[in-house]
């Protein structure tokens, strides 16, 4: 092999590098950045992963909202219908949220099972519910009786 082939033989391995490296720091970067979502039904089961932001949502429970007097603390429930999860919450909660309805809470859950929110969304109208809340409902069979329930409140 003459000193010219091994030239850009070198360059485009160096070349191959950089891109493979290039990607695997694009990728690992992605990774750190996913927020899976989480029914409370695989919350309950230990399919979440503890110490990883995750989303969780649900319907809030009836009754089950209970506010700190002395700070921005909220403790809900949040049910599919199979399990309940409870979330922690330390912050303003939106004006849409409230019990019978769907939210989706993103945080850590901790080794006790409880959900450490650090944001919680909620629906923006009546009719909306979360997708990934509508199908976690439809996967425990429990969609119709929330339909039902939020029918009778309007």
């Amino acid at each position: 092999m003459n000193a010219v082939r091994k030239k850009r033989l070198f360059i485009v391995l160096a070349i191959v590098a950089g891109v493979g490296i290039a990607v695997a720091l694009a990728l690992s970067a992605l990774q750190q950045n996913i927020n899976l979502f989480y029914s409370p039904s695989q919350i309950v089961n230990g399919e979440a992963p503890l110490d990883t932001r995750i989303r969780a949502g649900g319907m809030v429970e009836k009754g089950s909202v209970k506010r700190s007097s002395d700070s921005l603390q909220t403790d809900f429930v949040v049910s599919d219908g199979v399990a309940q999860v409870t979330i922690r919450f330390h912050g303003i909660l939106p004006d849409l949220f409230r019990e019978g309805q769907g939210i989706v809470a993103m945080g850590k859950v901790d080794d006790s099972g409880m959900l450490l929110a650090d944001e919680v969304l909620a629906k923006h109208d009546e009719n909306y519910m979360p997708p990934e809340v509508k199908q976690a409902l439809e996967q425990s069979g429990m969609s119709k009786q929330y339909e039902k329930a939020g029918e009778a409140t309007q």
